[in-house]
């Protein structure tokens, strides 16, 4: 056993049993009891005569590895003696005690009159004041003294050293559940300063010995049930700064042990709540910053075309990242960013750190804006087909970027900064992001609607619906009869729970074999043409605009309308994560709801021409015409329902308001808000409920609408309103058993041609369910479409299997006998009754 100094030096010999003094002892220590604590001291005495009282004593006091030299004479006290230890080994304490053979020596008594023979061992002992963790001090002597004794030997497996991985286990595994209870038993390891010799083993010559440092080490970092809780494990955030501060300053920052240290750090910094910053704001900024600076050097070397940015690293960067601008905000008290004069102004007294990592975001931003250029660069020297295999080595700009965008709201009008870059290099960035995977890495790009396009957005909110392929689960299966369509769909939807939804979605209509993806899409389609059939009340279409939506304030009539609204939510949100274009359209009084936008007069252009041109004229009205009151208008709504007729005061007293030129204005705005947000707002709020069910989180339904403009989501949904292009479609197809040259193929080509716009969409949904196309056109669809040659006689009609795009076409003699056929099956009540799935 060794007795320890208590501040060595890291390149000196490291203590192996740290006992604090009163003030280090830990802040709930009781002070009227004692606990003992032993180390102990090699006190040797040679070439000595005890029997006279002058003889000169040497004592060997081996203090780690160091051994000091004390003279003594035979009628020194022991508390002389004591006292001169305490002094030349800085080990201080209020109550030290020498044992002899189990025999505390009486401080007054003389070295002569205690009978202490030649070449023994006195051991010292400190008492100090007790712990309230005395089994945490205890197992920590225990392992301190193995590590010292496995150093001075050299060999782990020396006879008689307890192992120290086992201890440390044992530490680990004594971790109170109550978390002011954890904090303090890890306090106890630091103060032993046991990380100090965890390191030390890590630099052991020794190979073994380096194996147990490093694997002792992980254990703090790496979460084990076993061993440990995981709320407990959140405290060992101290013991990892500890860690990566010695390993930094030993084996650096290059070392694998120190940046798995790191990335641990940084993975608990996440986890702690607010809680955690708001305790030591300042300290922990100061603490963070030079991580995020060491990672921020780390992550410049991107904008290299060849060069692929780790993947922890930048996760690495992202956690510290996010642990600083909690911190900063707590700094801050709680809100706001570092502001402006705080890091620009020289006059300003202010921290380095603000200035520093300023920099730092200036000199990133400047990197990610080169690697930008480097994209952009690449897309216009090379072909399409090189850009779509090669554009993906520049993927780690995005997630770079991604933390540019973060860090931006550490500082005050950075933001401005970031938005020119992704303004100026849009083009470049678009392209990324439809050659990237699915992630969520990338939404905080959806607010940014003026630098995406149309697709970027596109597959940027198509990311916010669960991912069908990863749910695992039996499908939802519907078995529908169709003169029942929509109350038993109704019943599928409306009644299943959430997360049964989120999955595939499994349909047979009764009495048909068909299944498979194009019944599916023919369900769609059919049950969509219910809900926003007008017979149903459950919605209006505008008058200028047959295929555009909002809610029908008259759809109270039903007692179970919002379960409906509730039920339509889902079954358009599915439509929408299975990528099936229904052919409806939102006005904009319905969707600026759901974007929690207001309604304004120019947005019920669509819905009601002719209140918009009556506002519209009082809004232009000359004053003095509108102040005589020739209009008769008070703030009052006249409502007409199923032959009754009622008023309707648009605020309190609004009978007796007269519209006149100074509060024209308030009626039209108390107007538009009445007759379209008010009298719908039950409706819209069961629509979102619904909506929101198909998210994994109810949050993100919100995201999805305010990502979109009107004209982007209605493209989504209701696919695209244009003429079917035939030379796309003839592009798109492919041939089963025919040739492009064959007669037949060139035959159907050109009586397709020759249809109208109607008949070519009853044979597009004939042959694929589908009666709108994506925005894309046929490009747009998930596989090209299929003319199969089938031996059938010439006398039967053509068959289709919707679910792979494919027509069945037998081989006609003549394009007449050919258009007869095909003039049939695009017959509207044919159409839907040949086929198969």
């Amino acid at each position: 056993m060794s007795l320890l100094d208590r501040s060595p030096p890291l390149d000196s010999v490291i203590s192996l049993l740290h006992l604090p003094s009163e003030r280090n002892c830990d802040r709930c220590a009781s002070l009227d009891t004692t606990q003992s604590l032993h180390f102990t001291a090699a006190v040797y005495m040679r070439d000595a005569d005890i029997d006279h009282d002058h003889a000169v004593l040497h004592f060997f006091v081996r203090v780690s590895s160091k051994t000091l030299v004390l003279h003594v004479t035979a009628d020194s006290t022991v508390g002389s003696i004591i006292a001169r230890i305490s002094s030349v080994t800085g080990v201080t304490s209020t109550d030290h005690r020498l044992i002899y053979r189990n025999r505390m020596l009486s401080e007054g008594s003389t070295l002569a009159e205690c009978a202490i023979e030649k070449d023994t061992t006195l051991h010292l002992t400190c008492r100090l004041w007790s712990s309230r963790f005395p089994r945490s001090w205890q197992v920590l002597d225990e392992m301190l003294s193995a590590i010292t004794d496995m150093l001075a030997l050299g060999d782990p497996d020396g006879k008689g050293i307890p192992s120290v991985v086992s201890l440390v286990k044992k530490f680990l595994a004594m971790t109170p559940k109550m978390e002011d209870d954890a904090v303090g038993h890890f306090q106890v390891f630091i103060s032993a300063k046991a990380h100090i010799a965890f390191v030390k083993l890590y630099l052991s010559q020794f190979k073994q010995i380096r194996a147990i440092g490093k694997e002792v080490i992980f254990l703090f970092f790496t979460w084990n049930s076993l061993y440990l809780s995981k709320p407990a494990f959140l405290q060992c955030t101290p013991i990892l700064f500890e860690f990566c501060k010695l390993l930094a300053g030993t084996v650096g920052r290059m070392d694998s042990l120190y940046i798995s240290c790191r990335s641990a750090l940084g993975s608990l910094l996440v986890s702690q709540d607010r809680k955690f910053y708001l305790n030591e704001t300042r300290d922990m900024v100061t603490k963070l910053y030079p991580f995020v600076a060491e990672l921020s050097e780390a992550n410049f070397m991107f904008t290299s075309e060849k060069s692929y940015l780790a993947s922890d690293r930048v996760i690495d960067f992202s956690n510290f990242l996010k642990a600083l601008r909690l911190a900063i905000r707590g700094w801050l008290g709680g809100e706001g960013s570092v502001p402006e004069s705080m890091y620009k102004s020289p006059l300003y007294m202010c921290e380095e750190w603000a200035t520093v990592l300023h920099a730092l975001f200036l000199k990133l931003l400047e990197k990610v804006d080169q690697g930008l250029d480097n994209v952009d660069q690449f897309m216009i020297l090379n072909t399409a087909a090189t850009i779509d295999s090669e554009l993906v080595r520049w993927s780690n700009i995005l997630p770079i970027l991604r933390e540019c965008h973060n860090f931006a709201k550490i500082y005050e009008n950075t933001g401005q900064l970031l938005h020119a870059v992704l303004l100026a290099r849009k083009v470049p960035l678009n392209a990324l992001i439809k050659h990237v995977g699915r992630s969520e890495d990338q939404r905080w790009l959806l607010k940014f609607k003026d630098i995406t396009d149309f697709e970027t957005r596109k597959k940027l909110v198509m990311m916010l619906f669960p991912d069908r392929s990863s749910v695992f689960q039996e499908f939802h299966e519907m078995l529908i009869d169709r003169p029942q369509l929509l109350n038993e769909s109704f019943e599928y939807i409306g009644q299943a729970e959430a997360s049964a939804l989120r999955g595939e979605l499994y349909v047979v209509f009764k009495n048909e074999e068909a299944t498979g993806p194009g019944v599916l899409r023919e369900w769609f389609r059919l049950v969509c043409h219910a809900i926003f059939n007008p017979q149903t009340v459950l919605f209006l279409s505008c008058p200028n605009n047959p295929r555009r939506f909002f809610p029908n304030p008259g759809s109270v009539v039903d007692p179970l309308h919002l379960k409906y609204f509730s039920f339509v939510g889902r079954v358009i949100a599915l439509a929408l994560m299975h990528k099936i274009q229904i052919g409806i359209t939102f006005d904009r009084v319905f969707f600026l709801q759901l974007s929690g936008k207001t309604i304004t007069l120019e947005d019920i252009q669509d819905a009601d021409p002719f209140l918009y041109m009556s506002c519209k004229k009082i809004l232009e009205m000359d004053d003095e015409i509108l102040d005589s009151d020739v209009l008769g208008l008070t703030f009052v709504r006249e409502i007409e329902s199923l032959d009754s007729h009622r008023t309707l005061e648009l605020c309190p007293g609004g009978m007796k308001i007269v519209v006149n030129s100074r509060n024209r204005k308030e009626y039209v705005a108390l107007l538009i808000r009445n007759c379209f947000v008010t009298s719908i707002a039950e409706q819209i709020h069961h629509f979102s409920q619904g909506f929101s069910d198909i998210f994994s989180e109810a949050k993100l339904h919100k995201l999805f609408f305010r990502s979109l403009d009107v004209e982007d989501f209605n493209q989504l949904l209701g696919g695209s309103d244009d003429a079917i292009n035939v030379n796309d479609w003839k592009a798109h197809t492919e041939y089963g058993g025919y040739q492009e040259k064959d007669c037949q193929i060139s035959w159907f080509w050109k009586i397709v041609e020759d249809m109208q716009d109607d008949q070519k969409r009853t044979l597009l949904y004939f042959w694929t369910s589908l009666r709108h196309l994506p925005v894309e056109g046929f490009g747009g669809l998930s596989s090209k479409l299929l003319i199969s040659k089938t031996l059938n006689s010439q006398n039967r009609l053509p068959t289709s299997q919707t679910c792979f795009y494919s027509l069945y076409l037998p081989q006609y003699s003549s394009i007449s006998v050919m258009h007869d056929k095909i003039q049939l099956i695009t017959q509207e009540h044919v159409s839907c009754s040949f086929g198969m799935s």
